[in-house]
Parts: C-alpha cells; sequence; structure tokens
C-alpha cells in the first residue's frame, strides 16, 4: 500500500513545487509592474570579487585539509584506535572551517582596501 502511495507522492509534490514556484514568481512581477518597476531590470549586478572570494576559500579548504592531514599523520601515526579515529575527523572538519574562514576574512579585507581607494 504504502509503495504505491510514494510515487503519486512524489510526483504530485514536484508538480506543487514547480507549480508554486512558477505562480509566486508571476506574482512578483506583475506587483512589480503595477507600482512601474521594470521586472527586467532586477538582474544581477556583476560582483567584480566574486571570484576571488571563492577561489580564496578553496585555498583555505585545501590548506585546512593539508594540515588536518599532516597533524593527524604526525599525531597519531599511521595505526589508530576507534576513540582516535574520532579526534582525526573533528580535527579534518575543525581545520577545514578555520582555513576556509580565514580565506573568506583575506578576500573581505582584499575587497576593503580596493573599495576605499576608490574615490
Amino acid at each position: 500500500m504504502i509503495g504505491e502511495l510514494v510515487p503519486i507522492v512524489l510526483f504530485a509534490g514536484a508538480f506543487a513545487l514547480v507549480f508554486g514556484i512558477r505562480y509566486f514568481l508571476n506574482k512578483e512581477k506583475m506587483a512589480m509592474i503595477e507600482r512601474g518597476f521594470d521586472p527586467g531590470a532586477r538582474k544581477s549586478t556583476p560582483k567584480p570579487f566574486l571570484s576571488l572570494k571563492f577561489g580564496l576559500l578553496m585555498v583555505g579548504v585545501g590548506l585546512g585539509l593539508l594540515v588536518a592531514l599532516f597533524t593527524v599523520r604526525g599525531v597519531f601515526g599511521s595505526e589508530m584506535t576507534n576513540g582516535e579515529e574520532g579526534q582525526a575527523v573533528a580535527l579534518y572538519f575543525g581545520s577545514i572551517f578555520i582555513f576556509g574562514g580565514l580565506g573568506l576574512i583575506t578576500s573581505y579585507v582584499i575587497e576593503k582596501k580596493w573599495l576605499d581607494q576608490q574615490p
């Protein structure tokens, strides 16, 4: 009984999702037209530092993985017990987020310096 309802519910849910998104986008555009705005003018503006931000984030994540790898190999060696494996995983995730955050902070500092230099 439940095996027969799952595909039906999934199909109905997917249809409702697509229909709802299109319905509300249309309502939003109609409201903009009523207020005198051009709905096509809301296109995304260029973001000159977006690639820098993601590049520094990826470099930070990569550095975090390398630091975690060397730390785990140096501290725990090649043979780990069950308790040490959990600590190694925590080291990996912690290093990823720390160095990824440092990459984003570096990106912010670079953008801030550039914006301060602009007239």
